[in-house]
């Protein structure tokens, strides 16, 4: 800033290098990843900066640090009867519970805790799609919990109980959650036979499960990774044109990182294209990543009892980062087409510290005669995932 000054104010600067600096001066502010939700404003903010001063930064929610928070949590499994019992670590014996006593503070600014009464007012009359795989559903369930202070919804679905698509409706406030199982985004079919757990991805087809009822949305929260890393066959236009660990009678370059790719493009341009009216909130991934001392069927594990700091979290780098990266790139195309009104929920960074929220063991009782894998992909409830709540609570808000 000091050299920025001498360059403005010296005899023998001229008016137009210190236009030039005085743009250089106020754009290099600390790097911001990927805040892309008001585009046009911050290209009218820089071409004012001559003419007035620039109105301060908005808080960008998704860059911090996880805090201690002795008030913490707001909810435990005795109060909510809505948690899985996958995620329901406490009732399957974990010992250590400090890992409920954070909260996640960005940078500069303050995150306020999720209240129950402000978020229900936000939504009054309206409808929230949930659409992914079964992190949707975890994100849906904290939701749940959540709100179970004030109200708790009826189960108006109209498929059966063993049925993942749900209808919850909040008769006081007129609202409702629908959560949509839809792990590929686009239409998909299992193989089946003795193929179990392969599966056909139709790349350029959205699933019309979840799209067809969009017109009755006011807001469609999309997300989903995790399954793109299955043996999956690749279809576009009726043809295979690649696949996934599957053996294929020709070659092709494709990997899963097109596939997850074409599925987000072909969900946002679906609603783009559709009757859908209303507000698209993009989840970046969660971290596939905080398996340690092996895979996650090679006994990897999570057993880490507090958060990371900023500066011991790892980069990501493999497919994590090539999905990361293509939902980012996949954001702001949408964002910038203008079909849609679509904002990003940025997650990532911040679950990338919370090593120490996931179930691994404690999502079953030990004896149990059967095989399963330390769970380090979901996350417990009540727990970090708490904030995502957080932050779409301010994120309505902020819209309205």
């Amino acid at each position: 800033m000091v050299l920025c000054l001498k360059l403005l104010f010296g005899p023998t600067a001229a008016i137009f290098l210190s236009a030039v600096v005085i743009l250089s001066c106020f754009t290099n502010v600390p790097y911001l990843q990927l805040s892309y939700t008001d585009v046009d404003d911050l290209a009218g903010r820089r071409s004012s900066y001559l003419a007035a001063p620039a109105p301060a930064p908005k808080c960008d929610i998704f860059r911090g640090e996880w805090v201690p928070d002795p008030d913490a949590p707001q909810y435990t499994n005795e109060t909510c009867a809505f948690i899985q019992e996958h995620q329901n670590c406490m009732f399957y014996g974990r010992p250590d519970l400090d890992f409920l006593k954070w909260r996640w503070k960005p940078h500069g600014c303050d995150l306020p805790r999720f209240d129950p009464h402000r978020f229900l007012a936000a939504v009054g009359n309206k409808t929230i799609a949930f659409v992914g795989d079964s992190l949707a559903r975890n994100h849906m369930q904290s939701l749940l919990c959540l709100l179970s202070k004030v109200a708790s919804p009826k189960d108006v679905s109209v498929t059966d109980k063993a049925d993942p698509n749900k209808i919850l409706h909040y008769e006081g406030y007129n609202f409702t959650i629908y959560l949509f199982w839809s792990p590929f985004l686009v239409r998909s079919e299992e193989v089946g036979g003795d193929r179990s757990g392969v599966f056909r991805l139709f790349l350029d087809e959205p699933d019309e499960r979840w799209l067809s009822a969009s017109p009755h949305f006011d807001v469609v929260l999309l997300s989903g990774a995790n399954w793109f890393t299955r043996e999956s066959y690749f279809y576009e236009r009726g043809e295979l044109v690649g696949g996934m660990y599957v053996a294929l009678n020709f070659t092709s370059t494709l990997t899963n990182r097109y596939s997850h790719r074409m599925a987000f493009r072909t969900a946002l341009r679906a609603l783009a294209a559709s009757r859908f009216r209303g507000k698209v909130i993009l989840r970046t991934l969660s971290p596939m990543s905080h398996f340690e001392g092996g895979a996650y069927d090679a006994g990897g594990d999570c057993r880490r009892t507090r958060p990371f700091w900023a500066n011991e979290t790892a980069p990501m780098g493999g497919v994590e980062l090539e999905f990361y990266t293509s939902q980012l790139e996949e954001f702001r195309e949408a964002a910038d087409a203008r079909g849609i009104d679509v904002a990003l929920m940025d997650a990532t960074a911040a679950m990338l510290m919370r090593p120490d929220g996931h179930p691994s063991r404690y999502g079953h009782w030990p004896d149990e005669k059967r095989t399963l894998y330390n769970d380090c992909i979901h996350w417990c409830l009540p727990g970090p995932i708490d904030a995502w709540n957080d932050m779409l609570l301010h994120m309505l808000s902020d819209s309205s």
